[in-house]
């Protein structure tokens, strides 16, 4: 009489139930069920509170093990790029803000001064436009390295940093909003300098929040850095070292948390960084711990920034002098929100024909560009962001096309999670911090 090596199993009003009884498990699997090697392929996403953006992983698993990781983009698709080709210079603004939209000033920036070097106009950017660039970029990157530790540590199951990381947030946002009129996606850089200057309210504000967030981030390594959960889902996980950074063309924290201290404020300086003092944290072991100790020491590195631009800040104008180029706004925030002061636009109404024909033509038509091509890059919260915007002559861009971080670092994905735990997948895909509207704009 042969016995089966499967489980006993009987028929109850609660449904099939199955008995299990002693025996090396492995060695009954082996010998008698047909699909013990075959491997589980797990779709893990498309979900957004978990990945950072809508990011699907199609995931080959042995156990727990991941055997294969393949990334699957797209979800978040907006096609902006190709809207640029139909809008005039100025107008791209309003669009490349919204790529990635935790670091829209910086989309902002390189995308200026990408026209402004079409233009040849890049050493006619005011000193006090240019130091305010600094200064807003700098806090986009505290605010964006914030969502990252708060949203991290939610995935890692550390849901108290997820609240205190947003709520610093908070304060940057509305300093944000005191300045351009929106939390977000702001349009506030301009080819030729920014929309409005700093309020001097806004300068209280920012020195407030440099006054308070030191002992905030005590706090955050309080909470984190000495707790051994935290310790044992981040280090010595989803390494990457140096050569597969460099291979890959890994950039920002991530190749820097790998021990190459390669950051363009200092390798390939724009808008006066070099005359700024400020280090390039790095770590060596390229894990997720040295990512999260590089982001952490970057936010110091940024408020040290924020600082000297605040001292450099000198009375003067915003935007270039050739009324041809600058954008002829002046906003004011009314009862129905910000838009051109009133003031402004009954002064162009009673100056003359001729001024309210070129500021008609100027609104509606934009400024004409030399034909030409060029490439900027800057270094955004998540690497190297750059624009490349060819230009045939015209009023509108011929092509715009992003050298976008996240979607380049997404890359080291697979060569992070394949041959780890599908736990550890959460974890280094997190360290990465892609914004999938980056990705997929």
């Amino acid at each position: 009489m042969t016995t089966s090596n499967y489980a006993t199993e009987r028929e109850t009003t609660e449904g099939r139930v199955f008995t299990v009884t002693g025996g090396d498990w492995d060695t009954i699997v082996s010998g008698t069920d047909p699909i013990h090697d075959e491997r589980i392929v797990v779709n893990m996403g498309p979900q957004h509170p978990s990945t950072h953006g809508v990011l699907r992983l199609v995931l080959e698993l042995e156990g727990e093990t991941v055997r294969e990781a393949r990334s699957v983009i797209g979800y978040l698709h907006t096609g902006i790029e190709k809207n640029l080709e139909y809008r005039n210079w100025v107008q791209g603004s309003t669009f490349v803000t919204r790529m990635d939209y935790l670091a829209p000033l910086f989309n902002e920036t390189a995308y200026a001064l990408a026209v402004e070097k079409l233009l040849g106009i890049t050493d006619d950017i005011t000193e006090r436009a240019t130091t305010i660039r600094v200064l807003m970029m700098e806090l986009n990157r505290i605010s964006s390295h914030l969502v990252w530790l708060a949203t991290t540590g939610m995935e890692l199951g550390a849901i108290s940093i997820m609240l205190y990381g947003f709520r610093e947030r908070e304060y940057i946002l509305d300093i944000f909003e005191t300045i351009t009129g929106l939390r977000m996606n702001h349009a506030y850089v301009r080819p030729g300098g920014v929309a409005q200057d700093v309020p001097d309210e806004a300068i209280v504000k920012i020195r407030e929040f440099l006054k308070m967030m030191p002992k905030k981030l005590k706090e955050y390594e309080d909470l984190l850095s000495g707790q051994p959960i935290w310790t044992e889902r981040t280090k010595n996980v989803a390494v990457l070292d140096v050569t597969g950074c460099v291979a890959l063309g890994i950039t920002g924290p991530v190749l820097r948390s790998a021990g190459l201290a390669w950051d363009l404020r200092k390798t390939m300086p724009y808008c006066g960084y070099e005359t700024y003092e400020f280090d390039v944290p790095t770590h060596p072991d390229g894990d997720v711990w040295g990512r999260y100790q590089v982001r952490l020491a970057e936010i110091r590195e940024s408020m040290k920034l924020v600082e000297q631009a605040l001292d450099r800040l000198r009375p003067g104008p915003v935007m270039v002098a050739d009324r041809k180029i600058a954008w002829p706004a002046q906003l004011a925030i009314g009862v129905d929100g910000m838009g051109n002061s009133l003031e402004h636009v009954a002064k162009i109404m009673g100056q003359s024909m001729e001024s309210l024909i070129h500021h008609f033509k100027l609104v509606t038509e934009g400024f004409r560009v030399p034909p030409g091509q060029v490439y900027v890059g800057i270094e955004s919260p998540r690497g190297e962001l750059g624009v490349h915007a060819v230009s045939d002559g015209g009023t509108r861009p011929y092509r715009v096309h992003y050298r976008e971080p996240s979607f380049v670092n997404l890359q080291a994905l697979p060569a992070m999670a394949e041959g780890g735990l599908i736990a550890d997948v959460i974890a280094g895909g997190a360290s990465l911090d892609p914004v999938m509207g980056g990705c997929d704009r």
